[in-house]
């Protein structure tokens, strides 16, 4: 055991660098045990990006169900694209908080479960017994129980991988689990693409457009294909040796500077086939005996009382609400994107209506979209995660300014190549260093329930841009809702100052430094 005092160390440096910069393997390219983990972290991402997104071909085929091709009515529609964002603030505080008292092991997969159960009822709407609100409602009232389910993953996953992950590669191991959002995104366009050219000939060439119940009930029941393929795993996930510190002995800095991870070596992956033969030490497979003192909600409200730390969750808070209502406003509300390059469907038979608007919502995902997630996966560890966000919340800002002030004189060539720029710098950028700063900035006693909070305040932002955007849209057109996007980004790069880097950053050390000072 190193004898150089604690109060030496740089602030919230390990001495674990060393051992960490051995490893000279870029931190993109991972172990076989890191890629466990992204399995069964990133899957959750994946099916929170399909189910936040597919609502909107799916919204498109309940009009020509239940409604003849007509608008769903205003007040069951904003209901059901706002019910999963609803569901997610839930979800992000319930989970985050009983994540942090109970811990990781006890509470993960549940929220996969819900997300599981949700679907499952989704995809049971009767509606040839209801009527078509009555069927509106019931999708509604389970995409909010899909939200919770859905929020729960987000404080989950970012906290049983940070938890797991070297310092050196903790920013790079979030961003690849964040990035999962993209190809849900994608997959949910293709997919819907598929199964529409599948039932083209009953609906395009026999005329029964009403089969298209048939569709948005595949659509969405595709996604429990890996729900069920992740759940076992996440049920059998043994609680973390940096969770199990941090409620032993909070105070120790050597404690945690003695974890040569940031959390375990390896990622058991348990079968049936050998759980009688499990060797994980009592630590690792009954955290519950060993765990005494849970961080309980008393205890969080005294350690964020104090300013250094409540200006933290101020920032990630803020920039996290901020973000989502640019980014939810763009991406829930489609419509008007798909009108400037010429892909609302507004021509042609029912099912050429709805697949050419498959295909302009598969055109917006790849514009920008999935490439954004994976610059920021290679760059994070080099450039850092404050200038990665305020970086992107600029150019955002910036981009979205040229759209707003040029909306109704851009070629299309010129709207295309302004909104996938829009698009990489939210993913190169604030979309996902607002999921991953909170993961790296706060203790692990703390983290999942700052993460929470944080996550939640972001949803608030999207339901608010959700519900209020068309709305606004009709009073004051679509370039003034566009230029409130752009001062949203400017106030979001404005309180990122808020925030420290914390490239390198071991927040537990920061914690029992201040313990040891009695600052804490």
């Amino acid at each position: 055991m190193s004898t150089e005092p604690v109060a030496e160390l740089p602030q919230g440096v390990s001495r674990l660098e060393e051992f960490e910069e051995s490893d000279n393997r870029p931190p993109f390219i991972l172990t076989s045990s890191e890629l466990k983990l992204l399995g069964i972290a990133g899957v959750g991402f994946f099916l929170d990006a399909y189910d936040l997104f597919i609502i909107n071909p799916v919204s498109l085929m309940l009009q020509w169900r239940l409604y003849d091709g007509k608008p769903l009515p205003a007040g069951p529609s904003g209901l059901l694209k706002a019910a999963a964002n609803i569901g997610s603030v839930i979800g992000q505080f319930g989970f985050g908080y009983f994540a942090d008292a109970l811990g990781r092991k006890a509470v993960y997969g549940k929220e996969l479960m819900l997300i599981i159960f949700a679907t499952i009822m989704c995809i049971s709407d009767p509606t040839g017994d209801l009527s078509p609100e009555g069927s509106l409602i019931w999708l509604s009232i389970f995409r909010i129980v899909l939200g919770i389910g859905v929020g729960g993953d987000y404080p989950m996953s970012a906290s049983v991988t940070s938890d797991r992950t070297k310092i050196r590669k903790r920013g790079t191991m979030l961003a690849y689990i964040f990035a999962n959002q993209g190809w849900g995104s994608l997959v949910g366009s293709v997919v819907t693409i598929v199964v529409l050219s599948i039932y083209k000939p009953v609906m395009n060439g026999e005329g029964h457009t009403s089969k298209v119940d048939g569709v948005w009930r595949i659509v969405i029941g595709l996604s429990l294909i890996p729900a069920f393929g992740t759940l076992y795993q996440r049920l059998t996930l043994p609680e973390s040796k940096r969770y199990i510190a941090s409620q032993k002995r909070p105070e120790d800095a050597e404690a945690f500077d003695r974890l040569k991870e940031t959390g375990d070596k390896e990622v058991k992956v348990v079968t049936k086939d050998d759980e009688s033969n499990d060797t994980r030490t009592k630590e690792e497979s009954d955290p519950e005996e060993i765990v005494r003192h849970k961080a309980q909600f008393s205890e969080f409200l005294k350690y964020f009382s104090k300013w250094r730390h409540a200006k933290l969750l101020i920032g990630t808070c803020s920039c996290w609400f901020f973000l989502d209502i640019a980014f939810y406003g763009i991406n829930l509300n489609q419509t008007v994107v798909l009108q400037q390059i010429g892909f609302d469907g507004t021509k042609g038979t029912p099912w050429e209506r709805m697949f050419k608007i498959g295909v302009g919502t598969l055109i917006i995902t790849i514009l920008g979209f999935v490439p954004g997630y994976y610059v920021t996966v290679l760059t994070i560890e080099k450039l850092g995660r404050k200038w990665i966000q305020i970086q992107g919340f600029l150019a955002a800002a910036l981009f979205l300014g040229i759209l707003a002030g040029k909306f109704h004189s851009l070629s299309t060539v010129a709207f295309i190549i302004n909104f996938t720029l829009l698009q990489f710098f939210f993913n190169f950028g604030a979309n996902s260093t607002t999921y991953i700063y909170p993961a790296e900035l706060f203790p692990t006693r703390y983290r999942a329930f700052a993460h929470g909070i944080s996550a939640a305040c972001g949803k608030f932002g999207a339901i608010i841009s959700a519900s209020a955007f068309s709305v606004l849209t009709n009073k004051v057109g679509t370039p003034a809702v566009l230029w409130i996007f752009f001062a949203c980004c400017l106030a979001g790069a404005v309180c990122s100052l808020l925030l420290p880097e914390v490239r390198g950053r071991d927040p537990d050390i920061v914690l029992a430094q201040e313990i040891r000072d009695g600052l804490a």
